[in-house]
């Protein structure tokens, strides 16, 4: 059997010069043993495209044996080695854990909480100062006049005085201070779990776009290659040409589905150098995120464990209590501050005259009894305690919340099978395969392509919304739902 190829054919296959009529028997490559997978694909598309191509679309139900026997003849050998073009896992890439232990390390924002913490402490250490001691210096000249006398000289007088705060109050600055350091390290715990939560999210985020973009430029690939096949035949009535283009339409349709996950996959990736300091433009290969999802666990165990766990409940409470720190400050200012010290004065005239003393000065509270900021300071304790009791109601409902859809999510990826997508793009080459021997209707074949698709955002969509249940109950909780990369290795007795 003679097969004639152009000139475009032999140039698909990667050859510059070609023969008039080749045939299968005397091609410039062994079939069973292509030169690569990515050859072996192209040959064998062109190949087949070129043979259905010659004949008009009624023959396919007339010359069903000659075509499966030519198509046998042309793809067997490729078929024997059909594990081969099977996409390799990637091994080189960075894991998760590698990536989020970069992102703590390299974010731009960690300075700004340790510099937090940092001022936080050097308030804690002036709170514990007491104040500067006040010295006082008086100069003039003396004159005195009477009976007789007359004496002129100097007179001058110095002291030094050393506030002292009123008892308790030194304390309570410092518990206040404390609070302070208490509140920028929690802050910057939450930081670091939520950075860490997100580059989670980015990194499978990225990895689900990568292989929704990949099943849908498959999907588009093969209505683009079955166009070119159907554009060479000549149409035998309306049917034929309608035909093509409803595949042609579905080809944009599915191509505009790789473009919209292409950007999302370059989003994910731009956010993700952004949040571990790379430059935004840099590649990044990461592996193949294997997910262990831990069991649901009771609604009320984890609502406990927020109680005691959850960062906004923590800074909450500690804010509560400061606050309570505030209130006792005001009602102890107002009493005043005591400055105590020695003193020393000496006038010369005529006579030389010396006192040397010890002097006490207290401010008379008559006026100002702090009332208004003693006032102000209970004001902010009882937002303080609405606050706390808003935010653990909403730490509740957010707790069962996202509890309620991890266990749903759960369920439903309780119920795939192992090799859901596989299967399904088993189902869509079948189709395609028996779609241009005629043995498929179009509604079929454009039905089980978009399924096919369909079914892959499903499945990937599905485990990204459960991760991102469980990586939000870690956040609410402090409890790990889910392991990935080394932490499942470590995980395993």
């Amino acid at each position: 059997m003679a097969l004639v190829l152009p000139r475009q054919d032999w140039q698909r296959l990667g050859y510059s010069s070609f023969e008039p009529r080749r045939r299968l028997d005397r091609l410039p490559f062994p079939l069973k043993k292509p030169h690569c997978c990515r050859f072996r694909r192209r040959a064998q598309t062109v190949f087949t495209n070129r043979f259905l191509s010659l004949l008009p679309m009624k023959s396919y139900y007339y010359n069903l044996p000659l075509i499966a026997a030519a198509l046998i003849a042309i793809k067997f050998p490729f078929s024997s080695n059909a594990q081969d073009t099977e996409r390799p896992g990637t091994t080189n890439g960075m894991s998760i854990i590698a990536l989020v232990d970069e992102a703590l390390r390299e974010n731009p924002e960690v300075r700004f909480y340790e510099a937090e913490i940092e001022a936080a402490k050097a308030g804690r250490k002036t709170a514990g100062l007491l104040a500067n001691p006040v010295a006082t210096a008086d100069i003039g000249r003396k004159s005195v006049r009477g009976s007789g006398l007359n004496a002129e000289g100097v007179a001058w007088s110095a002291s030094v005085a050393q506030p002292f705060e009123w008892p308790g109050r030194m304390g309570l600055r410092k518990a206040i201070a404390n609070r302070d350091v208490e509140l920028a390290e929690l802050g910057f715990e939450r930081f670091k779990l939520a950075l860490a939560a997100r580059v989670r999210t980015l990194t499978y985020g990225l990895f689900a776009s990568q292989e929704i973009s990949e099943a849908a430029r498959e999907v588009a690939d093969r209505f683009d290659a079955l166009t070119e096949v159907l554009v060479l035949r000549d149409p035998a009535g309306v049917t034929p040409l309608l035909e093509t283009r409803v595949i042609e339409a579905t080809a944009l349709t599915i191509q505009h589905k790789a473009t919209d996950a292409t950007l999302a996959a370059q989003s994910a990736l731009l956010e993700l150098n952004q949040l571990r300091g790379a430059n935004p433009s840099a590649a990044l290969l990461i592996e193949q995120p294997d997910w262990v999802f831990g069991p649901v666990e009771n609604v009320d165990r984890l609502t406990a464990m927020a109680r005691t766990n959850n960062f906004e409940l923590r800074v909450r409470a500690v804010e509560l209590a400061q606050q309570g720190f505030r209130v006792e400050l005001a009602k102890n200012e107002r009493f005043p501050a005591i400055a105590v010290g020695p003193t020393i004065s000496e006038e010369r005239s005529g006579d030389r005259e010396r006192v040397i003393g010890f002097s006490i000065s207290v401010p008379l509270p008559l006026w100002n009894r702090n009332a208004g900021n003693i006032q102000a300071a209970q004001a902010r304790q009882i937002q303080a305690e609405t606050s706390f009791l808003v935010a653990w109601r909403e730490v509740e409902r957010s707790v069962v919340e996202n509890a309620l859809t991890y266990g749903t999510k759960l369920n439903e990826m309780a119920k795939w099978r192992p090799d859901s997508a596989l299967h399904f793009r088993d189902a869509a080459a079948v189709a395609d395969r028996h779609y241009r021997l005629g043995a498929v209707p179009i509604s079929t074949y454009i039905e089980l392509q978009k399924q096919y698709l369909e079914a892959v955002e499903s499945l990937l969509r599905t485990k990204k919304e459960a991760l991102e249940a469980a990586l939000q109950i870690e956040l609410l909780t402090g409890f790990r739902l889910t392991l990935a990369g080394a932490d499942a290795e470590r995980a395993k007795p």
